[in-house]
């Protein structure tokens, strides 16, 4: 099986000019281009492009995965400050508050009973 790269470029010559493409592996079978420049002189210019360009589509890559991680990080522990506070609560009642006594509950009430 071969490894390609998940992000790359790929030259074409069209007639005289030259066009840049920078792509993308969506699955084993299907590339995507994810941006593309028509026009090149030569394919020395064409190259140079595509360089630059899959490095900056790169670093801008890299930037949004820690901008993102970030996030999820920040949302985890909110999340499970939530999750702490809640059990402080559930601890903090009194198991009196739920057992019998000061509710008020008539055992003898036929509300719901059915009708005869």
């Amino acid at each position: 099986m071969t490894q390609n790269k998940k992000f790359d470029f790929r030259l074409i010559q069209e007639n005289d000019t030259w066009t840049a493409q920078i792509t993308r592996r969506m699955t084993a079978r299907k590339t995507v281009v994810s941006k593309k420049k028509q026009g090149f002189e030569s394919e020395a210019e064409a190259q140079k492009w595509a360089e630059t360009q899959l490095q900056a589509y790169l670093d801008n890559l890299v930037k949004r995965n820690d901008r993102r991680a970030k996030q999820r990080e920040e949302r985890t522990q909110a999340q499970e400050e939530k999750d702490l506070a809640a059990a402080k609560w559930r601890e903090s009642k009194d198991a009196s508050d739920f057992g019998e006594g000061d509710h008020d509950f008539d055992e003898d009430n036929d509300d719901y009973a059915d009708d005869e």
